[in-house]
Order: structure tokens, then C-alpha cells, then sequence
């Protein structure tokens, strides 16, 4: 019986596309217990972000912070008490929307090509996917129900950092932003132009849970021209601790949709 459920499991995550790679490392953790220094580790990684955006540190020293606070996270959350990945791991980011008739040029929109996480000169990578919403007149409300589209948790983890201070007139372009952590895919996502972030520092997230509103904010995301979007990045992380940009496309189309 034990071999039989442990085929069955097999079998569910060879379903997903993309997740082969990770599934002897994958899963989601039902409850987690925050550790003591987690707050501690989230500030400091909030800090190397705003460092690295106002230029305060060198790229060289922005890696060598990143690896160490990025070993302190993997240290205190423990991997072994992930459980088997299962069909509703990843939930669908917008609330409201279904993959293929928001995510922008199906999935032809992310490039990964010269991104540089700890260089604000690195310029023309896109290794995200925007998700996009009906907002003909800019308002951040779905034209169909006139309400705010409420940006959800794509899998459990733990919320290591949020911008919420941005203003229309400021030229920083991710806008209000929440960066979180899932430690079972060892993997960090950027959530960015939300309208409002609805989770704090140091907080664990259930996939599913609502963390923002879906907005316009950041440089160019305020603008005109730019459609009511998320901005969700993917990073997975080398076994030295560095980030790589990974592409998710496929976790999204087969993300559980909340309505």
C-alpha cells in the first residue's frame, strides 16, 4: 500500500510540466512555526533590496550579502517537513482569472536574458509574466463587478519584504511590491504595481491567501499606456544561494483558479 501511494504521488507531479526538475526538493508546508531570527533575516533582505536600488552597495557586496541572509532562511526553515507536492499547490495569483485569458502573450512575454538582480544599470531583461485584468478606464476596479481584483499567494510562504510608501510622482518602477519565499521550492517571487500590499513583514502566507490589490503602481506601470497588470517574478535559487530566473508559465496554467 505504502509503495502504491508513494506511485500515485509520482504520478501527480509528473503532470505538471516544469516540475521535474524540483520534486525531490518540492512540497508545502501546512502550518509553519516562525522562526525566532525570520524578522531579522526579512529586514536584512528588505535592506539589500533598497540598498541595491539607491545604489549603497556595490553589486559584489549586494551577492555576497544575498547568499548569506539566503542561507540563514534555508537554515531555519526545514525542508524535511515538506509534504509531497499535490494538484492544488500553486493557485492562481488574480483572483477572479483564468490563466490563458490573462496571462499576457500567453507566456511570450518573459525573458530572462540579462537579468542582474544586484545591478540597477542591468537593463532590457523581462523575466516575469504580467497578468492582466479588464480596466478600460485605469481605476484598479474590474470593469465587470466595479471592485478592487485581490492578488493572492501563488504557493505558501513566507513574506520577506513589502514597499507600500509608493506615490504617483515617484520614478521607482515596481511600485508597492512584496517579495516572498517558499522554502520547500526553494524559490522567491516578486509580486509588483500592486495597488495595496495587505501582508507584513515576517508573516507565513497560504497559496491562495490574498497578500495585495491589484494596481498601477511604479514608473511605468502608472502610465497610460500600461494596462491594469501584476508583475510576477520567479527566482529559483542556485545551490550557492544566487538567483536564477525561472520560468513558471506552465505552474500557471495549471494553478487552481479562485473565484
Amino acid at each position: 500500500m505504502e509503495s502504491r501511494t508513494k506511485d500515485i504521488v509520482l504520478m501527480t507531479v509528473k503532470r505538471f510540466a516544469g516540475l521535474v526538475l524540483i520534486f525531490c526538493v518540492s512540497g508545502w508546508v501546512s502550518k509553519v512555526n516562525t522562526p525566532d531570527h525570520a524578522l531579522e533575516y526579512c529586514n536584512t533582505f528588505r535592506q539589500i533590496q533598497i540598498d541595491i536600488r539607491d545604489y549603497a552597495i556595490t553589486p559584489d557586496s549586494a551577492r555576497k550579502a544575498f547568499k548569506a541572509v539566503i542561507g540563514d532562511l534555508r537554515k531555519a526553515y526545514n525542508r524535511d517537513s515538506c509534504k509531497a507536492i499535490d494538484s492544488s499547490y500553486f493557485v492562481f495569483p488574480v483572483q477572479g482569472y483564468y490563466p490563458k485569458e490573462s496571462i499576457g502573450g500567453r507566456g511570450r512575454g518573459y525573458r530572462p536574458n540579462g537579468l542582474d538582480l544586484f545591478d540597477m544599470n542591468a537593463k532590457g531583461s523581462h523575466p516575469a509574466h504580467d497578468i492582466f485584468i479588464r480596466d478600460k478606464n485605469q481605476d484598479n476596479l474590474d470593469d465587470r463587478t466595479w471592485e478592487p481584483v485581490n492578488v493572492l499567494a501563488f504557493s505558501s510562504g513566507l513574506v520577506l519584504a513589502t514597499e507600500t510608501s509608493w506615490k504617483y510622482d515617484s520614478e521607482l518602477r515596481g511600485g508597492n511590491w512584496i517579495w516572498l519565499y517558499d522554502p520547500c521550492l526553494d524559490v522567491l517571487y516578486f509580486y509588483a504595481h500592486n495597488n495595496i500590499v495587505t501582508v507584513k513583514t515576517g508573516q507565513w502566507v497560504q497559496a491562495g491567501e490574498k497578500i495585495g490589490e491589484m494596481g498601477r503602481s511604479g514608473f511605468n506601470a502608472y502610465k497610460p499606456r500600461s494596462p491594469t497588470h501584476l508583475h510576477l517574478m520567479t527566482l529559483k535559487l542556485t545551490e550557492e544561494g544566487l538567483p536564477e530566473p525561472y520560468n513558471t508559465y506552465a505552474w500557471l496554467l495549471n494553478a487552481t483558479v479562485k473565484e
